[in-house]
């Protein structure tokens, strides 16, 4: 089984960034703009510039393990063999980066090698973008069209709804409600898209949307008590909307003193949630007029999150022969 996630590069380096921002922003399904006008702007700006100011971002929340996504991801892994296995599920889960180290390619490799036949792809994408659930699925069947003898491939396409998912959002936002107190607004910041993806007949918005709902269902919260904004806008493209920064503005200008703030689409702390949230939200919202920004980390290696995982995968591994000789 392979757990799979974004990526992120070996070191916040400019010369490790470099490489890492090459295979991302070169990904077609990343950036739909014609191959030889974004080449040339990739290549000629871009890789020029971006790495360095990527390289600050990701130095101030690596830690001594590395990339906080990767730690993650890694733990999520065996903690989701873990779990199966006391459910006597005799399996190996693989954590493997779209991007970067290790490559979904690799542990196709080691999986193969370990003579597996069947293998489960589960994605850290709960709703589904071509941007990321249907790029991961490239690199599976770019894999495959290199291997003769393939294993059964299985693909996860979404979570977005899954009740156990829901209730492992909702169990972490009742924590901390009631270890802090509850603040005037949550806002439910998820990763943006270009509003043309929508249009041609991405379903992530719809399905981004869908989660926020039953999670403010969930937690008993009227419309007005939650917001629902996206990050992480690149280019000039107009993107989904509204945008992060300027709602975590608005709100402290109209009078909003506190707000929680959480990620429902990552289920993993990384540059998006720690850097792009916890500091820069955060620095926006005071400086705004604000008097208190939660940051509520994602959902990580809490156990409730453990057990949808687990209980997600359980279900798309029905009918193979994967419980141990009893």
């Amino acid at each position: 089984m392979l757990w799979c996630n974004l990526g992120s590069p070996d070191a916040p380096t400019a010369g490790a960034l470099r490489p890492y921002l090459a295979d991302f922003l070169g990904d077609p399904r990343v950036v739909e703009i014609p191959r030889l006008v974004w080449s040339a702007i990739l290549h000629g700006v871009i890789l020029r510039t971006r790495p360095a100011k990527s390289a600050a971002k990701y130095a101030s929340i690596w830690t001594p393990e590395g990339s906080p996504l990767k730690t993650w991801t890694r733990k999520q892994a065996v903690l989701l063999q873990g779990w199966l296995g006391e459910r006597g599920h005799r399996l190996t889960v693989l954590d493997a980066m779209r991007y970067g180290q290790p490559s979904i390619a690799a542990r196709l490799d080691e999986l193969k090698a370990a003579g597996a036949t069947r293998v489960l792809v589960l994605q850290a994408y709960p709703q589904y973008s071509a941007t990321t659930t249907a790029s991961v699925i490239d690199a599976v069947n770019a894999w495959s069209a290199e291997v003769r003898r393939l294993p059964e491939l299985r693909f996860v396409a979404d979570y977005h709804d899954d009740p156990l998912y829901i209730d492992a959002l909702a169990q972490s936002v009742t924590r901390h409600w009631k270890e802090n107190g509850r603040a005037e607004q949550l806002v439910m910041s998820f990763h943006g898209i270009p509003e043309r993806n929508i249009q041609r007949g991405d379903p992530y918005q719809a399905q981004c949307l869908a989660t926020a709902r039953l999670l403010a269902e969930r937690l008993g919260l009227t419309p007005a008590q939650h917001r629902v904004t996206f990050q992480s806008r690149f280019g000039r493209a107009k993107w989904l909307q509204p945008y992060t920064e300027p709602t975590l503005r608005e709100l402290a200008a109209a009078g909003v003193g506190s707000v929680d703030v959480m990620c429902p689409g990552f289920p993993a702390d990384c540059l998006e949630t720690l850097e792009e949230i916890a500091m820069e939200g955060r620095s926006a919202f005071l400086q705004a007029g604000g008097k208190q920004f939660n940051y509520l980390p994602c959902l990580n290696d809490s156990p409730a999150w453990i057990t949808a995982l687990s209980g997600i995968a359980e279900r798309h591994l029905a009918g193979w022969p994967t419980q141990a000789a009893q």
